[in-house]
Parts: C-alpha cells; structure tokens; sequence
C-alpha cells in the first residue's frame, strides 16, 4: 500500500472560521494554518483558482507549517480556460477591455505566456521547501473529449513540467461508453494523474466516480451530493456532510487505489461550516 494524506479542499472559508472548529487562540491566519497543519497532512489551496498568489504568501505557507506538510495548488481560472475576471489578473497585465471576464483569446499572446510563467514561478518556495504536492487542473464543463481538448492537457503538462499536475474533468463526456477506456489510456500513456471524483450524478459535468491510478500519484476530491448542484451559491453547491457508512465504503476502495499509486491524495471539497474537516478526520480513523 502506498502512502495515502487526507486533508480539505479549504482552511479559511468563512463559515469554516464561524464553525468553531478553530479553537479561539487560533486568531490569526498564521496560527490557523499551524492548528490545520497539526490536524492533518495535507491541504488544498482553492483560492489560487480565483486569483494567482504571490509568492511572498507561498512563502509565508510554506514556512508556517511541517517539514513533511503538503499544498495542492489549484491552477488560476484563465489556464484551465474558466472565464476569468479582469480584476484577479495582474495589474500591469490587465486589457482595456469593457468585459468582466477574459479568456486566453482575448488576451494578447505575451500577456498570456506572462501570466503562465507568474503563476508558476510564484510556486518556487513551495518546491524548494519539498512541499508542492500537485498543481490541480480542474477543466470547465465545456471542456470534452476532443483531440485538441487532450493536446491542451498535455501543453499544460508540459508547460508545468517537472512540476507535478493533477487532471480532472467536468464533462460526461470523458467517460460515456468506450471513452471511459480511452480516457483512461491518454493519462496512462503520458503519466498524468487522473482525479477521480465523488459527485452529485445526472448532470453535463456528472464524472462516474471511477477510482483509477494512472500515474504514481493518484488523487481523490469528495464535492458531496448536494441535491442544489447548479446552484450559484457556492456553499449549497458544497453543502453536503457524508456519513459514516459513506466513508467506511470509501475508505475499502481508497485502500485499493493506494496499492496501485504510490502517494494518494485524498481531499475533502464539501466545504460548508466544518463539514469537510469532520469528514476528513473521520476517513483518517477509518483509514487507520
């Protein structure tokens, strides 16, 4: 069995800080980082979706936590071809535009290969620290089984490189029929980690939980089956809190995956009040 870290897709959500779950003493971003940090492995770094960080804030993570603690950095909207704000790219990057949102086409080539090598160089204290676990590339819904959707995945691995990255698809597309096989195949063939994921079913975005290792590092994010998916409030989207019996079935099939992985990364997305770090602490027990 490989080595399996289980943590949360999130440490400052606001209703997480309102949950109770930081003990009062915990007042500070630095000493709620240090108190998650003692709690569990592994965290993934959701903000960095809605805007790149800098890297005196990497910095500042990397140096508050454990020598062995890892980060799982969500990749920045504009490169997984989300609509991104003007507002989060950087300043002296931004367009003249009258839009709210931007894609890569509306982008001038350079401005777009600058924003590429910032995001990635603002992840340098990570790695130096040996604490940069995967950068987590998770496609639009619009984002299906195309040839030129699977030579974007492996520009962006390339671009990375030899950073690690993590793939995760939102179209049903990928795994309806003999795609499934197929899908499985192109991240085999080019040693990407495939993300499986736990999700409400029955939508264009719905992926079959399908637990698969297509590289040495395997990942696994829980998003709840909240029965209000569509909704534009983030927290109903997530809202969802899983059950023992859940995670116990879980927990069999983690197990699998890990002996055929040799890290896997286990992150719980239900991100409402102290949902996800209930649950994650509760899959660490039943792992154990």
């Amino acid at each position: 069995m490989g080595q399996i870290l289980v943590g949360t897709a999130s440490w400052t959500d606001k209703t997480l800080l309102g949950s109770g779950w930081y003990p009062e003493s915990a007042n500070t971003a630095e000493k709620r980082l240090a108190y998650y940090a003692r709690n569990f492995p592994l965290v993934e770094v959701d903000a960095t979706y809605y805007g790149p960080p800098a890297e005196q804030t990497t910095k500042l993570w990397a140096d508050r936590t454990p020598k062995e603690f890892t980060f799982n950095i969500k990749a920045f909207s504009l490169l997984t071809g989300h609509p991104t704000k003007v507002s989060a790219l950087y300043k002296d990057l931004r367009p003249e535009t009258d839009k709210k949102n931007v894609y890569p086409k509306d982008l001038e080539p350079q401005v777009y290969e600058d924003v590429w090598s910032r995001f990635l160089s603002a992840l340098d204290p990570l790695v130096e620290a040996g604490k940069l676990g995967a950068i987590l590339f998770q496609f639009p819904p619009w984002f299906t089984i195309r040839k030129d959707n699977k030579q974007y995945v492996l520009e962006v691995a390339h671009r990375c490189s030899p950073l690690p990255v993590a793939i995760e698809f939102r179209h049903a597309s990928w795994f309806e029929g003999d795609n499934a096989a197929e899908t499985l195949e192109f991240l085999r063939k080019h040693e990407l980690p495939f993300v499986c994921v736990d999700m409400p079913q029955g939508h264009k975005s719905s992926i079959p939980p399908v637990v698969e290792a297509t590289a040495d590092l395997a990942m696994v994010r829980f998003h709840g089956h909240s029965e209000l998916w569509t909704s534009t409030d983030i927290h109903e989207k997530f809202g969802y809190m899983y059950s023992e019996r859940e995670l116990r079935e879980w927990a069999g099939r983690l197990a699998e995956l890990s002996s055929e992985a040799g890290r896997t990364h286990v992150l719980m997305n239900n991100c409402y009040s102290d949902y996800a770090q209930r649950n994650a602490a509760t899959l660490i027990d039943l792992l154990q």
